[in-house]
């Protein structure tokens, strides 16, 4: 009886926790969609922006016409490391925490600056004992581009300045709602797209292409960090769904199993009763 009593237990507590992650999927799967419509949102900007500085650049006789498109010898290196700051999300924090580790020990002959964004990427290159310069946490699932502007900031400030001669951002991207590929691509100094021939638009600039550049550069560096963000989000959001379908489908099986081993002791224990009762009978008789 008390085997029963104690399988009983678990059956109601795997049923408890299955309601829970059923919850925490639905919730998820809402807030994906909402992340993937903010990110969709941005990408027609995102290209015309990132056609119309091609463009500038071109006319305004190249790379040395802003501080943000300066190349120079790579002496130092910042990273932007965008994690969630919840967990249960599979593999994903961990993925997007290796791959930022694995870039910085190819790279530890360069000193390197960490500006992070998430707890659970702070958290870990605090126990990796990474030079972190800066740290923001509590952005929310819909953050909007003022929230962010200050992390942009600091980025452009340290390169405007010297202080780093390169900026990579590592992010989740978001490939499918199965798929959350870890991502490092380099930020600055910027590299505008060759647009192609049949693609080309003639511009007017007022006052000139320089100074329209040097207008929209930061805005551009904004508009990217921002746009990683919501991809970072979407992917976070689609890996946590993904866990927990995983896991209340892992708990209705285990209730199955746990239901089939109940009746088997629950048989058992009948049969050992009536077992009990014709050996009674017998020694009366």
């Amino acid at each position: 009886m008390a085997n029963l009593r104690a399988i009983r237990l678990r059956i109601r507590g795997v049923k408890n926790i299955a309601k829970i992650t059923r919850a925490m999927e639905m919730i998820a799967a809402s807030k994906m969609r909402k992340a993937q419509d903010r990110g969709l949102a941005g990408r027609p900007y995102s290209q015309k922006i990132t056609a119309v500085i091609a463009a500038l650049s071109a006319r305004s006789g190249g790379k040395a016409g802003h501080p943000l498109l300066e190349q120079r010898p790579v002496k130092k290196i910042a990273i932007l490391h965008i994690s969630p700051d919840r967990g249960l999300s599979g593999g994903l924090v961990g993925n997007i925490n290796r791959a930022t580790l694995a870039f910085s020990i190819e790279r530890k002959s360069t000193p390197m600056k960490m500006v992070v964004v998430g707890k659970k990427g702070l958290d870990f290159m605090r126990r990796s004992q990474r030079n972190i310069v800066a740290e923001f946490t509590g952005l929310g699932d819909k953050p909007n581009l003022i929230d962010t502007i200050p992390i942009s900031r600091i980025i452009m400030d340290d390169f405007k300045s010297g202080a780093v001669d390169e900026v990579y951002v590592a992010y989740s991207q978001f490939v499918s709602t199965l798929v959350q590929k870890p991502e490092i691509v380099k930020l600055l100094p910027v590299e505008p797209a060759q647009i192609p021939p049949q693609q080309n638009v003639e511009y007017i600039f007022e006052p000139d292409a320089a100074g329209v550049l040097g207008a929209l550069l930061p805005r551009y560096i904004e508009m990217k960090v921002y746009h990683l963000i919501l991809e970072s989000i979407a992917s976070e959001q689609s890996a946590r769904m993904v866990a927990m379908r995983n896991a209340t489908q892992n708990a209705n099986e285990l209730v199955g199993e746990l239901t089939l081993e109940y009746n088997k002791a629950r048989q058992e224990s009948i049969t050992s009763e009536l077992l009990d009762i014709v050996g009674g009978v017998a020694a009366l008789a």
